[in-house]
C-alpha cells in the first residue's frame, strides 16, 4: 500500500511539474512569442534526453528505421507543443489543458464497444459546452484559444497513434530523443524567418532550460518510478486528473479564475477520461 501511495505521489508531482513549466512558459509570453518558447523548450529538452539516454547509440540503426512513422510522430509532437503554448496566450492554463485533453479522449472514445459507454461521450461533449461562456463575453476566454487547444489535442492523439507504430521498431526511449530533436529542427526555420531576434535572446535561454527540465526530465523520471508500482489502469486514472491539476496551478501561480461552470466542465472531462479508461480495461479482460 505504501508503494502505491508513493507512486501516486510521484504521478501528482509529475503533473504538477509539467503544469508549473506551462505557467512559466505563459509568463514568458510577455517577452517572447509562443513559437520561440516552444523552440527553446524542445531544443533544451532534446539535449537533455540525448545525453541522459545516450541516444547517439541509435545512429547505426538509422538506415533501418521506418522514417515515415518517425517523421509523423515528430511532427505531431512539435505541432502539439506549438499549438498548446499558443493556446496559453489566449486561455487560462486549466481550460487549455482541459480542451487539449479532448484529443486523446476522443481517440479512446473511438474504441468504445458498448452503448453504455456512450455516457462518456455525453460527459465530454457536455464538458466542452460548459467551458464556453455562452451568452456573455469573458476576458479569460477566446474562441481562437479554444481552437488552438483542440488542435493541440488532435495532434496529441496523432502523437499517440504514431507512437504505437514507432514503438514496434524496438528502439526504446530513443524514439523520444529522435522525435524531440526532429520537432525542434522542423520549427527552427520558421523561427529564423519570423523571430530571429528572439531566437538569439540569450537572457531567456536559462528559462527555456528550466521549462525543459520541468516539462520533460522531471515528469519522465517520476512517471518511470510510478509505472514500476502502478497498474496501467491506475496510471491512466491519475493521468486523467491533469486538467484539474492545471487549473489549480493556474490559480496559484497565475491567479487565473475559472467560473463554476468551467470547473464543472473540467470535472466532466476528467470523469469521461476515467470512465473510458475503466471500461476499456474491463472490455480487454473479457
Amino acid at each position: 500500500m505504501n508503494s502505491q501511495l508513493f507512486a501516486a505521489g510521484c504521478m501528482l508531482l509529475s503533473m504538477a511539474s509539467y503544469q508549473v513549466s506551462a505557467s512559466f512558459a505563459k509568463q514568458l509570453f510577455e517577452h517572447l512569442s509562443p513559437l520561440s518558447v516552444t523552440l527553446f523548450r524542445l531544443c533544451f529538452a532534446s539535449m537533455i534526453v540525448i545525453v541522459v539516454f545516450r541516444s547517439w547509440r541509435i545512429l547505426p540503426k538509422f538506415k533501418t528505421l521506418k522514417w515515415r512513422d518517425l517523421l509523423c510522430y515528430s511532427i505531431s509532437l512539435g505541432l502539439m507543443n506549438l499549438l498548446f503554448y499558443s493556446s496559453l496566450s489566449h486561455l487560462p492554463l486549466g481550460l487549455a489543458v482541459g480542451l487539449e485533453f479532448i484529443g486523446p479522449l476522443g481517440l479512446a472514445l473511438c474504441s468504445i464497444q458498448s452503448r453504455r459507454d456512450l455516457i462518456w461521450v455525453f460527459c465530454s461533449i457536455l464538458g466542452i459546452i460548459l467551458i464556453i461562456p455562452w451568452g456573455g463575453h469573458s476576458a479569460d476566454f477566446s474562441y481562437l484559444g479554444m481552437c488552438l487547444a483542440i488542435g493541440a489535442g488532435l495532434f496529441w492523439a496523432a502523437y499517440i497513434y504514431f507512437g504505437h507504430k514507432v514503438v514496434r521498431q524496438n528502439i526504446g526511449i530513443h524514439m523520444l530523443s529522435i522525435a524531440i530533436s526532429f520537432s525542434a529542427i522542423m520549427l527552427l526555420p520558421i523561427e529564423l524567418w519570423q523571430h530571429p531576434d528572439e531566437l538569439f535572446a540569450v537572457q531567456y535561454w536559462w528559462l527555456g532550460l528550466v521549462i525543459a527540465i520541468l516539462a520533460t526530465a522531471i515528469p519522465y523520471a517520476l512517471d518511470l518510478v510510478a509505472l514500476k508500482h502502478l497498474a496501467r489502469l491506475r496510471y491512466s486514472i491519475l493521468t486523467s486528473l491533469s486538467p484539474v491539476v492545471a487549473a489549480l496551478t493556474g490559480y496559484v501561480l497565475l491567479s487565473e479564475q475559472l467560473s463554476l461552470f468551467q470547473w464543472i466542465a473540467l470535472l466532466l472531462i476528467v470523469t469521461a477520461s476515467i470512465g473510458i479508461a475503466v471500461t476499456g480495461r474491463q472490455h480487454s479482460e473479457l
